[in-house]
């Protein structure tokens, strides 16, 4: 159970100021349980991980998604944090929290490892390691569920990777993507939210010349990777099977290029034929577009949410669904800057931002409000 000590009233002023509806914060006494249920399949037991979560509404559970956050000490970013007071509040808005906080299930990506041990992966230019204790960060942001399925979670070798994930578990943070061993970094998350029995996966594409960050084999630890989609699609066919709403979380694309490659598009593509109901992506470090395939929405990229002092535009986004798929798919438009990370209110900013992000995108539009729909 995660509460928040943010100003809400404060928050839901300004998202009704510039015209964002403000969404009812979560029950403080929404459970957190996870069940292990048994499932025989050929000839051996597996576990499903499901989580329990309450919706605040009968007729639909919202999702919501962030880009790349680090808490990596040796940079801007956390100098700043630390400048005040190790607050993350002081460097992620409260109407931002409010409205991470205000989703029934909240998703992020962890692009960095915990711990306080191993060394930096021999000629890797940028290496990210945080202090296992600003993991309660993620609490105060909400945050439901991470992906480690990244090219930054092995920076500090396997030994790093497993503090990583005991660090995740010890403050009750699901997460997707990684694992000791191939069959663990293949788990699914679930979430029971009411009625929905909802799947996450997470999968890697990226470091495609050179690998520096290890792939999980069935003796060793590592990540997830999709360069090679053969072994995620049949995860994507696993969770479709066994829920009734399937989230795909894939780090991939090129940085610092805004529009998506044809070599995302082909996977996204495959994901969506092998199950997916909605595809999220990150790793450029900027906003990428939209594009649905058969009725299914990929947002290509949603950048750098919280990481480094550039300023750089981003968002939250957040789809509305029910048993009948997606009821409502929406961009929440934020701002890096300066080592914070704020809500965009201004009305010709958010206007450019919507407008930027059509013109980058393959067959969608977005109103005024951030509301994205197929382009018929």
């Amino acid at each position: 159970m995660r509460k928040h000590h943010i100003a809400a009233v404060a928050a839901a002023a300004v998202l009704a100021a510039v015209g964002i509806p403000a969404l009812t914060a979560r029950a403080s006494t929404s459970p957190n349980h996870l069940w292990m249920k048994q499932d025989i399949s050929q000839g051996r037991e597996s576990e499903e991980q499901i989580y329990v979560r309450k919706p605040k509404s009968p007729d639909k559970v919202t999702l919501s998604f962030a880009g790349d956050i680090s808490f990596a000490e040796g940079y801007a970013n956390m100098v700043y944090y630390h400048s005040n007071g190790d607050d993350i509040t002081r460097c992620i808005a409260p109407e931002v929290i409010a409205r991470m906080d205000a989703a029934d299930i909240m998703m992020i990506n962890n692009e960095f490892t915990y711990s306080t041990r191993g060394t930096p992966l021999s000629g890797k230019t940028f290496t990210f390691r945080a202090k296992p204790e600003t993991a309660a960060n993620l609490s105060i942001l909400s945050a439901d569920i991470v992906s480690l399925a990244n090219n930054h979670v092995y920076d500090y070798g396997e030994t790093a990777l497993l503090d990583t994930m005991d660090t995740l578990k010890k403050n009750k943070i699901p997460y997707v993507g990684a694992g000791r061993n191939l069959e663990e970094a293949k788990e699914i998350v679930y979430f029971q939210a009411g009625d929905l029995k909802i799947a996450y996966v997470s999968a890697t594409q990226v470091e495609r010349s050179y690998v520096y960050t290890k792939e999980a084999t069935a003796t060793t630890p590592g990540v997830l990777r999709t360069y090679d989609p053969g072994v995620f699609l049949e995860v994507i066919k696993k969770a479709k099977a066994s829920s009734d709403f399937v989230v795909v979380y894939v780090h991939w694309g090129t940085e610092g290029v805004s529009r998506f490659e044809a070599d995302q598009q082909s996977l996204g593509h495959q994901y969506i034929d092998a199950g997916a109901d909605l595809v999220i992506g990150d790793h450029p470090h900027c906003l990428q577009g939209i594009e649905y395939y058969k009725g299914v929405p990929i947002f290509y990229s949603l950048g750098n949410f919280w990481f480094n002092s550039k300023t750089r535009d981003t968002g939250l986004v957040e789809a509305d669904i029910s048993k009948d798929g997606i009821l409502e798919f929406r961009f929440v438009p934020c701002l890096q800057s300066g080592c914070r990370t704020t809500l965009v209110t201004d009305g010709t900013k958010r206007q450019q931002m919507f407008q930027f992000l059509q013109s980058v995108s393959a067959n969608a539009v977005i109103d005024g409000n951030g509301v994205i729909q197929e382009k018929k």
